[in-house]
């Protein structure tokens, strides 16, 4: 029995001892081959591009057959288009199709600029566009090819120029003007040439080096680039911190902008969570874009104010004329003329204002014009702050033979009590408003327009002037180019207010505004140039008519009070408005950037309605040279305030 069992083990033994060596021997030769690359190519997952740059780098790899390489080439391609597909719905079509065709069929490989990524005006709907960016990957951790800029942005040429002009005006102009109102036009008309280059390269390169940066950090073996990038950085926003300028850079800034783009290669070269950095591109565009519109939203608002506020130079005029005027009082010019200011026979003028030089380019204009000047008389009726300086103003300038008579809202007795404020200087009032445009094809593009009419102080003239029939009503961002002689033979055919029509805008449209009852149809009337029959007003009772809408509209707030303006005053004159020839007054200086030069030169007053008017430094330029031809020259009190 022993020797029956013993011969069995020896023989088991003898086959592990032959077994041992053999899977050893087998074991080596595939590690072998696996270094070598002997089994297959490398890992599918690269596109051909980096297929040969890892190739090149092991001499001994040996190339499959054709068909193999045919294999892998679909696999690649089918990876794209499934990719593409993921990504389709965030990206435009025509550089979805661009970035398609070079995947497939072209070699190129250049970084995308991250700032091109989203371009939109502030008043689009935020789109994230999910375009290659450099070390991007999909959700199996694969490198995505790059589109370069110049592909992409042909792409998005091409998808524009099937559009016309006109519709890629209002996709992104009236948008604008809705959120920013004319600041957007006017930002646009002054919009500068890019300037230092340098800066903006070291943004962009900053921006980069910041999104793989923290991928950088996490990987092994990587703490040298790590640092070095860190530093590069470092170097990158103290440069920054204290340049705002091409000028202000060091002169060694070329050596430092070469040494972050060896430092961002060498980053691109390494094998990280792309996602990560595709998240990290994401956050810092969201920032940039959040920030860039914070500071669109900023300059709006400080374009507004500045629009609605008087300029210092202008306020400083009205100072040091109101304090000349009590160190030397002059004497009372309309004392002599008293016989003029209630008589019918003559033509007067009524302006409500506070603005001195605008009042003085109003009346200026008018009286240069004017064919005979003896017989105009103008009414400026003010608020006692620019009282005293407009009494003097119009003591040392004298327009002609024509009279100026200054009145204070506060000295004036009325015979009635007048409620909700209206004793209060109130001049035109302007309105912008938003309304659907019904010449588009499309029901959601919007237009801009802006109204002005009556304040509420105007609808005290009858019985500030009790004695006169017919008055002519300026406004002061009025230029007269024509003599207004006959405006005073006009038959108002007993209506009341002879106005200039606006029929951009109907009353339909505003209902919103008006509420309902009125005509749908008809078009809006503008002051600005206004004939007004006093005598037809006092009959009809049109300021009671006012005071009741006003009482409607009005809710005790100052911003409702000077907002119910517009539902009174255009509901009141709803069937007493006589329409004034076109060819009277010419609209929308003030906002307009398009009205055509012979149209500006023939008509008989420019109306500068809008945000933008002459006097301030944001006015429209080419407008702003027929106002500056009236305006006062050689005044002391101007170039000491540095009114120019």
């Amino acid at each position: 029995m022993k020797g029956y069992s013993a011969a069995p083990a020896k023989r088991r033994w003898t086959c592990f001892s032959v077994t041992v060596p053999v899977v050893v021997f087998l074991s080596l030769v595939g590690t072998v081959s696996v270094l070598l690359g002997l089994h297959t190519r490398f890992p599918s997952g690269y596109f051909t591009d980096d297929i040969s740059v890892m190739e090149n780098s092991f001499p001994g790899s040996i190339h499959v057959d054709d068909v193999e390489a045919t294999r892998i080439s679909q696999k690649h391609e089918s990876r794209v288009s499934d990719l593409m597909d993921k990504f389709t719905p965030s990206l435009p079509k025509a550089v979805t199709n661009n970035i398609t065709s070079n995947a497939h069929g072209s070699n190129h490989n250049v970084t995308t600029n991250p700032r091109n990524l989203d371009r939109r005006s502030p008043s689009q709907p935020k789109v994230i566009t999910s375009q290659s960016k450099p070390g991007s990957s999909d959700s199996k951790g694969l490198p995505i090819k790059q589109v370069s800029a110049s592909t992409a942005t042909r792409g998005t040429d091409q998808a524009r120029g099937s559009s016309s002009k006109g519709s890629t005006d209002d996709a992104i102009e009236k948008p604008c003007q809705l959120v920013f109102g004319s600041y957007c036009l006017w930002s646009i008309e002054n919009k500068e040439a890019m300037k230092d280059e340098v800066v903006k390269r070291l943004k962009d390169q900053l921006f980069v080096a910041r999104a793989y940066y923290p991928s950088i950090a996490k990987l092994k073996g990587e703490e040298k680039l790590s640092r070095e990038m860190k530093q590069n950085i470092q170097e990158h926003e103290r440069m920054l911190s204290d340049a705002i300028s091409d000028a202000d850079l060091p002169s060694f800034v070329q050596k430092k902008i070469e040494k972050m783009d060896q430092t961002i290669g060498k980053a691109k070269s390494c094998t990280v969570e792309c996602s990560n950095v595709d998240k990290k591109f994401r956050q810092l565009l969201d920032m940039t874009e959040d920030e860039a519109h914070f500071h669109m939203k900023q300059s709006a608002f400080l374009y507004h104010l500045g629009v609605q506020t008087m300029p210092k130079s202008h306020h400083c005029l009205s100072m040091r004329l109101t304090v000349e005027y009590f160190r030397a009082p002059p004497g009372d010019i309309q004392q002599s003329h008293a016989h003029k200011l209630d008589n019918p026979s003559y033509r007067h003028y009524v302006i409500v204002s506070r603005n001195i030089l605008a009042l003085s380019v109003v009346i200026n204009s008018t009286v240069t014009n004017a064919e005979e000047t003896e017989n105009i008389v103008f009414n400026v009726l003010t608020d006692d702050q620019n009282y005293y300086a407009m009494k003097l103003w119009f003591a040392r300038n004298s327009y002609k033979e024509a009279v100026v008579h200054v009145l204070n809202i506060k000295d004036l007795k009325f015979s009635y009590p007048y409620d909700l404020g209206l004793v209060q200087l109130s001049p035109s009032e302007e309105f912008r408003v938003s309304i659907h445009d019904n010449g588009e094809s499309s029901t959601f593009q919007m237009r801009t327009e802006y109204i002005s009419v009556f304040g509420h102080s105007h609808f005290l003239l009858p019985e500030i002037f009790k004695h006169l029939k017919k008055v002519v009503v300026l406004d002061d961002d009025v230029l007269v180019q024509r003599d207004l002689s006959p405006l005073w033979n006009i038959d108002l055919q007993k209506k009341v207010n002879g106005a200039p029509q606006f029929c951009g805008v109907r009353l339909g449209q505003l209902k919103s505004y008006l509420g309902t009852g009125q005509s749908v149809n008809s078009c809006v009337w503008m002051s600005g140039v206004n004939v007004v029959d006093l005598q037809r007003w006092r009959e009809l009772d049109v300021t009671g008519i006012y005071q009741k809408f006003l009482r409607k509209f009005h809710n005790g707030s100052e911003t409702s009070w000077r907002a119910a303006a517009l539902p009174a005053s255009l509901l009141t004159f709803q069937d007493l408005i006589f329409p004034l020839d076109s060819s009277w007054v010419l609209s929308g200086l003030g906002h307009d950037y398009g009205v055509d030069a012979d149209t500006v030169k023939n008509a008989a007053a420019l109306h500068y309605n809008g945000n933008m008017k002459p006097w301030l430094d944001l006015g429209i330029p080419k407008y702003k040279k027929y106002w500056k031809k009236f305006r006062v020259q050689g005044e002391e009190f101007m170039d000491q305030c540095n009114v120019h």
